[in-house]
């Protein structure tokens, strides 16, 4: 498992680069994080019905980062929203490319 060397935001928050330990640099946009959350707002609050996906937060900006010991970072965004708590493993996931079917 590697570990975030540096947060930076660019764009005027509009996307997150991840420096890691491995060398690696992952990008995701502040748009994705925040319709991806794991925030039980966006995932559910543990019921059988999931909430219905978030959209219009195409302008959505990431005003804040909050480390959280060494396993997760909190993300506030200027919409208000600041309840996810993203692990390094998320984060990893969220910077792959969407596999979409054809």
């Amino acid at each position: 498992m590697s570990w975030p060397t540096e947060l930076n935001l660019s764009q005027e928050g509009r996307l997150l680069t991840v420096h890691s330990d491995d060398g690696a640099t992952l990008k995701v946009t502040a748009e994705k994080l925040r319709v991806e959350s794991p925030s039980a707002e966006v995932r559910g609050h543990g019921g059988s019905q999931k909430p219905p996906p978030l959209t219009g937060k195409e302008n959505v900006r990431i005003t804040r980062l909050e480390p959280v010991g060494n396993y997760a970072v909190r993300i506030v965004f200027d919409d208000g929203h600041d309840s996810g708590l993203y692990s390094w493993a998320l984060l990893r996931e969220l910077a792959q490319p969407s596999k979409e079917k054809r």
